[in-house]
């Protein structure tokens, strides 16, 4: 098993980003993730199920699903990700922090590659290698993403 992880300040309150994230309908166009083709019906929490398109570096298209294993809001967010001989689990942790008087949230994604197939064990020891910069960089731009929409919404509620 490897694990990839990037922790980021966000100037805005948990409660905030938690909508963000688990606002599916508006993920489109906000971010990497374009489009996202929700699977299941009913509200946000474990066992909704969305499939997203997402732009690599290279400009080459990236089809992902994610299932909610965990919804613990405003604080815990844990998804899966079926791959080919490897599953991967991302978690979003959502921790309030006091800064400049201002309600600011250190926001840490966490992706861990688990191998299902006798070669996912390569494939999660290359995450653990090489692609682990390529992982870190993908979790970065989410987090950007997730920084960029704060500020927009906190742009248009003024």
């Amino acid at each position: 098993m490897s694990t990839v992880a990037v922790t980021e300040f966000v100037e805005a309150h948990a409660a905030d980003l938690w909508r963000l994230l688990t606002d599916l309908t508006a993920r489109t166009g906000r971010s990497v993730a374009n489009p996202v083709e929700v699977l299941t019906p009913g509200g946000f929490g474990p066992g909704t199920a969305w499939r997203e398109t997402r732009t690599r570096p290279d400009g080459t298209a990236l089809v992902e699903e994610f299932v909610v294993v965990e919804a613990e809001p405003p604080r815990r967010l844990v998804l899966s990700s079926p791959g080919a001989g490897v599953d991967y689990r991302v978690t979003w942790t959502l921790r309030p922090v006091e800064r400049r008087r201002r309600g600011c949230t250190a926001v840490t994604v966490e992706q861990e590659a688990v191998p299902t197939a006798p070669y996912g064990r390569v494939v999660a020891l290359l995450l653990g290698g090489l692609a682990a910069r390529a992982v870190e960089g993908a979790l970065r731009r989410d987090l950007a993403d997730l920084a960029a929409a704060a500020t927009a919404r906190d742009a248009e509620a003024a």
